[in-house]
């Protein structure tokens, strides 16, 4: 299996980071994506994908969070630096987030929108962090629309026409611990979606699947995000494992 977003250099594994990681790879968890955030977790994050370059791949980008009035543009310049001087399997997470704070969505778009014109001259994917914005969102997509223009919804929240309208825009949806939990809704109407347009993802230390909701989640309780989908698709795990897998390394391009 492959989680295609968990944060495994924030300081909430601090304490047992190569424990946590053993633990996924133990449960046979090959890859992990580590998305961006800003600056000030960069040499965090590419010195653990340096510790475990068979299983760990950085993305780089600026979350948009932290697309902040006075650095966001240095932000951006930082991000374009790595871009050029090397290879990257997605540019993440990116998008608007309008649950935190509504006041800097002008910003929150000019970011989203050049780091989408470097996905495209790069032909690279992005990974899109999308809170009380799927509108917003859908019209920066609709306006930047190209052939190259792809990646993930992570962590999809939305309902069955945000997600088809995701799909129709050449996304697949970025499934974890949200499914597993009773007001979640996803699971209401997963099934309607083909698994060819899904990947798993933990989003950990955040989003803990059902049983250990409220608490830290990590890379190894991917197998219950896709014991759920077992459930939903009434499959057996195998073929959601074999999917999910196949769907992560054509967006990362692991062929």
């Amino acid at each position: 299996m492959i989680d295609t977003h968990t944060h495994l250099y924030a300081e909430e594994f601090d304490g047992d980071r190569k424990e946590a990681i053993q633990r996924a790879l133990d449960k046979g968890i090959t890859e992990f994506y580590l998305p961006a955030i800003d600056s000030e977790s960069h040499e965090k994050m590419l010195q653990l994908e340096a510790d475990y370059p068979d299983h760990i791949f950085s993305m780089m980008g600026l979350h948009p969070c932290y697309v902040k009035p006075e650095t966001w543009e240095k932000e951006l310049e930082i991000v374009k630096g790595y871009l050029d001087q090397r290879d990257f399997p997605a540019i993440g997470e990116i998008g608007i987030d309008l649950y935190w704070d509504k006041s800097t969505l002008d910003i929150q778009v000019k970011a989203f929108e050049q780091q989408i014109d470097w996905a495209i001259e790069k032909d690279l994917p992005i990974v899109i962090h999308t809170r009380e914005s799927f509108d917003e969102t859908f019209e920066v997509l609709e306006r930047k629309k190209h052939p190259k223009l792809r990646g993930i919804f992570h962590c999809f929240s939305g309902n069955l026409e945000q997600a088809k309208q995701a799909i129709q825009l050449n996304f697949m949806l970025g499934i974890g611990g949200v499914v597993t939990f009773k007001n979640g809704k996803i699971d209401q109407f997963l099934d309607e979606i083909p698994l060819g347009n899904i990947v798993l993802e933990t989003d950990s230390p955040y989003l803990a699947p059902v049983p250990h909701r409220g608490k830290r989640n990590e890379s190894s309780y991917l197998d219950l995000v896709a014991g759920k989908l077992v459930d939903i698709y009434k499959t057996d795990f195998s073929e959601i494992d074999r999917v999910t897998t196949d769907n992560a390394q054509k967006i990362f391009n692991r062929y």
